[in-house]
């Protein structure tokens, strides 16, 4: 299919697999659905969805897949930025490379793809970000990753503000551990997030999905410049 859209269009980075994968598959009951991918593609992944690769560390991504989008669907009218990168090294180690990598995916390229979108939006238009509770909890070994988190959450409430008057909505989720089933965890380290959370499990990929569709609905169409925590109460 090509061509002009009937259907909202949503476009969820990093769309393959966990949570985005999540996302991407529950929205596509009420939207057509676009992603972006880095490594190969499920098999199962629904033909329906238009599969985009892109390496978002890369700016010539940015038009590369806005432009696919537009080719394939003529319009988009949700921006789910859901792809990042998590560094993982204590501060003596010093991995430049590692931390702006995180950045990079985290932060720089939410921005190079909604300032890519943005002559296509209008209003009643949402950009949904995929923080995490490492914002405002640091984590220990992963600072420049809590650190890019909370970026993008000050990020989320200046493009609220920025982009409110034309009357497009920016909000982000903040997801506390989530059990992905591609990437498990530790058993003791599982059970230490478990002891930490007031509901008493981790949050699932649907969790988070929910979130994420409730925002982009018209239900949430006076919600802007939040971050909606979806952590179970982890570390109340």
């Amino acid at each position: 299919m090509s061509g002009k859209s009937e259907r909202r269009v949503a476009l969820v980075t990093g769309g393959a697999r966990g949570i985005g994968r999540a996302i991407a598959l529950n929205l596509s009951s009420d939207y057509a659905v676009a992603i972006t991918h880095l490594t190969s593609l499920p098999k199962d992944l629904p033909e329906d969805i238009l599969a985009i690769p892109a390496e978002l560390r890369d700016p010539a991504a940015f038009n590369t897949v806005l432009d696919a989008v537009i080719a394939h669907f003529g319009r988009i009218d949700v921006l789910v930025n859901n792809a990042g990168a998590m560094e993982t090294s204590p501060v003596a180690s010093f991995d430049q490379d590692a931390y702006r990598a995180t950045f990079d995916i985290n932060l720089l390229a939410p921005h190079g793809l909604l300032a890519a979108a943005l002559p296509h939006l209008r209003a009643g238009s949402v950009v949904i970000n995929i923080s995490s509770v490492n914002a405002v909890l640091p984590p220990k070994g992963a600072a420049m990753y809590g650190a890019s988190k909370a970026a993008l959450d000050l990020w989320t409430r200046a493009m609220a503000k920025e982009l409110g008057p034309r009357g497009i909505r920016v909000n982000a989720v903040a997801p506390g551990a989530v059990n992905i089933p591609e990437a498990p965890r530790d058993a003791e380290l599982t059970q230490a997030f478990i002891d930490m959370t007031a509901l008493g499990r981790l949050a699932t990929p649907d969790d988070i999905a929910n979130a994420v569709r409730y925002l982009a609905s018209d239900q949430a169409g006076f919600i802007t410049g939040e971050v909606l925590t979806v952590s179970g109460g982890y570390r109340l």
